[in-house]
């Protein structure tokens, strides 16, 4: 099993409720992907509650190996949403690790 974990840190926004609506439309987007990509086992989303942290959104997904998260990471659906996310990231982290 694969776990695929991701960080994203948002660019800054001209008001927190601009800001909150962008992350909602990201969480929105990525939790919709789980109906749309077999290979994807699980999918988790946070939106940071640390006002000292950096990251804004965690994502956490899980696969059965590594083959399924190439597949989920050029599937057309993710592709979109990570379109969305480009449009207002700042910096991104990931790991990805067997379990």
């Amino acid at each position: 099993m694969i776990k695929h974990i991701v960080l994203f840190q948002l660019k800054s926004f001209d008001s927190e409720k601009l800001k909150s609506a962008k992350i909602e439309e990201i969480k929105e987007g990525l939790l919709a992907l789980d109906d749309k990509i077999d290979a994807l086992l699980s999918i988790e989303v946070g939106v940071n509650c640390n006002p000292n942290e950096q990251f804004d959104i965690a994502l956490t997904t899980t696969f059965n190996n590594m083959e399924d998260l190439e597949t989920y990471a050029k599937h057309p659906d993710h592709l979109a949403v990570g379109k969305i996310i480009r449009e207002v990231l700042e910096a991104r982290s990931c790991v990805d690790f067997e379990y």
